[in-house]
C-alpha cells in the first residue's frame, strides 16, 4: 500500500503553554477534527497537513504535559501512548514544541522522547517574542548538541513554519525506511540507567518482550495505570518491581535530577539572555491587571463588557436569522402539498432548528470575546489572581480555568480538571462547574431577558438586558463557591494544593487561529444542539399532533361548540380549536400532568414540557416552545394552509401567552420570567454533563448527589423569586 493510504503520523508534544496549540491550527487549518483516546476519557485533536511532495500526514496533538512522569489525568495520554507501539496513535515521528524563551524548563521531557527513540523535529517557538527581549540563540549551534532538527518558528506569525515541514518530511522519510521498527535501543548521553534500573529493565524485557530498555523501564513505573495492559502483566511488573526493590518516585527524582544536569550546560551555550532585562511591557501591564485591588475590578468591568457587546453587536444577525427561519417556514407550507410531512418539516423541524439557530450570533460572538482574551494572555492572569481565593472555597488556581471552560461547555470543562493532583479539590470542582453558565444556556437567557426586562440604558452606555445577563453569570459563580464551600467543610478536606503556573507575555492575538477556535466551537454548538433539536422536535411534533385514541377529534368538536357559546369569530374559533386539540395531545397530556409541581413558581404545562426535554440539553428549551406554539397557532388540519407569514415570531408568541385557566394572566411577567433565569442558572439540565461526572469520578453517587442538589437549590430559589415578585 501506498504512503498516501497509511499517512505518516506526528504527533505534536511540549509543555503546557508552549503554543502547540496554535501551530498546530496553523498547519492543519479547517482539516481537523477531535477524538478520544481509547481508555482514556480525554478530547484530542487530529489534523492533516501536507508535506513540501504533496505527501499527507495525520497530526495529534497531545495533552501538553512537563515529562513522561506525569501527575494529572490528562498528562498521562502522553506516557500511556509513547509506552505502547501498538496504539493506533504512536507516531512515527515526534514534533518537539519549546518555547526558547524558557527553553531549560521544555528539555527535559524533550531528552526523555529521545531516549524513546522517536525521530524528533524541535520547533523553537517563539522567537519573535525573544527577539523582543534581546534573548539571544544559536538554533544550528542547539541541534548539533541534541542530535536533531532545530527550527526556529513563530506560532503566531507563521514564521519558518515551511522549513519547519521540510525538516518533517525529511524525518518522516526516514521513519518510513524503518517500517515501524521502533528507534534505536541505546539510551541517549542525556541519562545513565542505575543498576537497580538496568535490572528491573532487563526483567521487564524477559517477562513482557520488552526490548528498548527505557521504555520497559517506563512501564514499570506506570504499571498501575498503564491502560493497554493486562492484569497478569500487571501482576508481573509489580512483582519485578517489589522484587527488585525498586523505588519509583525516589528514581524519578533522580533522574530528573540528572537529565537538568547534562542539558543545562547546553541551554547556557547556546542561548544568551540580555545582561539586563529591561522593563517590558508585559510587565507595565501585569502591575495594573494582576493587582491585588484594581486587577479584579478590572476583571468584572472586562466581563461586562464582554455580555454588553453580546446584546449590542447580534441584534440585526438575530433578526435576519428569524425572519429567514420564518420565510422558509411561509414558503415550505405553501409551496409543498398539504400534508403531515409538510406540517411535520414547517411546524416541527423548522420552527425546532430556527429557535436555537436565532441565537448563534450571540453565541459565536461569546467565543470570539473570550478566545481573545485567552490568545492575549490575559485569562493565565485570571487564574493567578483567583488562586487563593479559590482555596478558600475548597478549589485552587487551575479550578479557575475548568469554570471558565464551563462558560462553553461543562463536559470538557470537567474534564480539565483533570490537570488537578489533588482529589477532594478535583471533586468539589468537578461537582461544583455545572453552576456556570454554558453556551447552552444562552438561548434560554436571551429569550427571556428579552421579554421581561427593557432595553433601557444607565449613564447612556450599559444596558438594563446586559446587567441581568452578567448577573446570570454571577449567580452561578455565586452558586459554586457557595456550594464548594460547603462540600469542603462536608469532605472534612485539609490537604492545601500548590499553583505553578507559566504567563505567558501579552501579545496580539493570532486571528487565524482565533477564528479557527471560534469556528469550531460555533460548529460544535450548532452540530450537537443541532442533532438533538432535530431529534426532540420531530418526537415532540408527534406528541403534539396526536393523542391517545379519538381525544384530537373529541376535543375538536368540544372546542368548537366552546366558540360558538362564546360567539367567537373565526380567527377566535382557529385559536381556541388549536389550543384544545394540544391539550388533548400525549404533550398536552403529560404538560397537565406536571402543571401541579411546576405552578407555584409561575410555570405552565407547556414550559413543564421544555423543562423535561431540555433535560437532554438546555438549549432545546426554546425549540420546545417554537413548535408548541407552532402547534398552537395552527388548526392541525392538514388541508387547511394558513397565511404562516402572519405567525408571530416565538419572542412575540411567548409575550401573549396566558394561562389556560385565567386567560386574562399572561404567563411570562416579571415573576416568572426572572423565576425561570435562576432555575436554568442553578439547575442540571444536562445529561451528558451527568454521565461525564459519573465517567470522572467513577461513581453514580456522585453524579445523583450533583443532580439532586443542583435541582433542589434550583427549584426552591426560583420558588422564592416568584413568590416575593408576585
Amino acid at each position: 500500500m501506498s504512503a498516501q493510504e497509511h499517512p505518516i503520523k506526528i504527533a505534536l508534544i511540549g509543555n503546557p503553554n508552549s503554543g502547540k496549540s496554535t501551530i498546530f491550527n496553523q498547519l492543519t487549518g479547517l482539516r481537523q477534527k477531535t477524538g478520544n483516546f481509547p481508555g482514556v476519557t480525554v478530547d484530542i485533536k487530529e489534523g492533516r497537513t501536507n508535506m513540501p511532495n504533496g505527501t499527507e500526514a495525520v497530526l495529534i496533538d497531545f495533552p501538553g504535559t512537563y515529562s513522561i512522569y506525569p501527575t494529572a489525568s490528562d498528562e498521562k495520554i502522553a506516557a500511556a501512548v509513547l509506552t505502547n507501539p501498538n496504539d493506533v496513535f504512536y507516531p512515527h515521528v515526534v514534533l518537539y514544541i519549546a518555547d526558547v524563551n524558557h527553553l531549560e524548563k521544555h528539555l527535559l521531557l524533550l531528552t526523555q522522547l529521545l531516549d524513546l527513540g522517536f525521530p524528533v523535529v524541535m520547533a523553537l517557538n517563539m522567537c519573535d517574542v525573544a527577539e523582543a527581549q534581546g534573548i539571544k540563540f544559536n538554533a544550528t549551534r542547539l541541534g548539533e548538541k541534541l542530535k536533531i532538527p532545530v527550527v526556529p518558528i513563530s506560532g503566531r506569525t507563521g514564521y519558518n513554519l515551511p522549513k519547519l515541514l521540510v525538516e518533517l518530511e525529511k524525518a518522516s522519510r526516514q521513519a518510513a525506511d524503518k517500517k515501524g521498527i521502533p528507534g534505536p535501543i541505546a539510551i541517549s548521553s542525556f541519562y545513565t540507567l542505575t543498576d537497580t534500573e538496568k535490572q528491573v529493565a532487563e526483567a521487564v524485557r524477559l517477562n513482557l518482550g520488552i526490548e528498548h530498555p527505557y521504555r520497559a523501564l517506563l512501564m514499570a513505573h506506570h504499571h498501575t495505570w498503564l491502560p493497554n495492559l493486562q492484569n497478569s502483566d500487571r501482576e508481573t511488573l509489580a512483582a519485578i518491581t517489589a522484587t527488585k526493590e525498586f523505588h519509583s518516585l525516589r528514581a524519578q527524582v533522580n533522574e530528573t535530577l540528572e537529565r537538568y544536569d547534562r542539558f543545562t550546560p547546553i541551554v547556557r551555550d547556546t542561548v544568551h539572555q540580555a545582561p539586563t532585562r529591561p522593563m517590558t511591557a508585559t510587565d507595565r501591564l501585569d502591575a495594573v491587571l494582576t493587582h491585588r485591588f484594581f486587577g479584579p475590578l478590572i476583571f468584572f468591568a472586562v466581563m461586562l463588557l464582554v455580555f454588553q457587546a453580546i446584546f449590542d453587536w447580534s441584534t440585526y444577525p438575530m433578526d435576519w436569522i428569524e425572519s429567514g427561519f420564518g420565510a422558509l417556514g411561509t414558503w415550505v407550507s405553501n409551496v409543498m402539498p398539504a400534508s403531515w410531512f409538510t406540517e411535520l418539516l414547517a411546524n416541527g423541524i423548522l420552527a425546532g432548528l430556527g429557535g436555537i439557530m436565532v441565537f448563534v450570533p450571540q453565541i459565536a460572538l461569546l467565543f470570539l470575546l473570550i478566545t481573545i482574551l485567552e490568545e492575549v494572555g490575559y485569562m493565565s492572569r485570571v487564574v493567578f489572581m483567583f488562586d487563593k481565593t479559590m482555596q478558600r472555597f475548597g478549589m485552587n488556581g487551575r479550578s479557575v480555568v475548568a469554570l471558565i471552560s464551563g462558560s462553553a461547555c461543562a463536559v470538557p470543562a470537567i474534564m480539565s480538571s483533570r490537570t488537578i493532583g489533588n482529589w477532594h479539590e478535583r471533586l468539589i470542582t468537578t461537582l461544583v462547574t455545572p453552576f456556570i453558565s454554558c453556551s447552552a444556556r444562552i438561548p434560554v437567557y436571551l429569550v427571556l431577558i428579552g421579554l421581561a426586562v427593557p432595553p433601557t440604558r444607565f449613564w447612556g452606555i450599559l444596558n438594563a438586558q446586559s446587567v441581568v445577563f452578567g448577573a446570570m453569570y454571577a449567580l452561578g459563580v455565586i452558586a459554586a463557591f457557595l456550594s464548594g464551600w460547603a462540600m469542603k467543610i462536608w469532605l472534612g478536606s485539609r490537604d492545601r494544593s500548590y499553583l505553578a503556573i507559566e504567563l505567558p507575555v501579552y501579545r496580539m492575538p493570532h486571528w487565524k487561529n482565533v477564528w479557527l477556535t471560534v469556528w469550531e466551537k460555533v460548529s460544535a454548538f450548532v452540530i450537537g444542539a443541532g442533532q438533538i433539536i432535530l431529534v426532540v422536535s420531530i418526537l415532540l411534533w408527534a406528541l403534539a399532533r396526536f393523542g391517545p385514541g379519538n381525544s384530537i377529534e373529541q376535543a375538536t368538536v368540544l372546542a368548537h361548540a366552546e366558540a360558538i357559546a362564546q360567539q367567537l369569530d373565526s380567527t377566535g374559533t382557529e385559536d381556541l380549536v388549536s389550543q384544545r386539540r394540544l391539550e388533548a395531545s400525549y404533550a398536552g397530556r403529560l404538560g397537565l400532568l406536571v402543571e401541579p409541581v411546576i405552578r407555584p413558581l409561575g410555570y405552565d404545562w407547556k414550559i413543564g414540557i421544555a423543562l423535561l426535554t431540555s433535560f437532554a440539553a438546555r438549549e432545546v428549551f426554546t425549540g420546545t416552545l417554537a413548535v408548541l406554539y407552532n402547534m398552537e397557532s395552527s388548526s392541525g388540519d392538514i388541508n387547511d394552509h394558513n397565511d404562516n407569514a402572519a405567525k408571530a415570531t416565538l419572542r412575540e408568541k411567548m409575550k401573549e401567552e396566558t394561562f389556560r385557566d385565567n386567560p386574562q394572566k399572561h404567563v411570562y411577567s416579571l415573576a416568572t420570567a426572572l423565576s425561570l433565569l435562576v432555575f436554568y442558572a442553578l439547575a442540571m439540565q444536562c445529561m451528558s454533563t451527568l454521565a461525564v461526572v459519573r465517567r470522572e469520578t467513577g461513581h453514580w453517587k456522585w453524579a445523583v448527589f450533583q443532580f439532586l442538589f443542583m435541582s433542589t437549590l434550583a427549584y426552591l430559589a426560583a420558588w422564592a423569586i416568584y413568590q416575593c415578585l408576585s
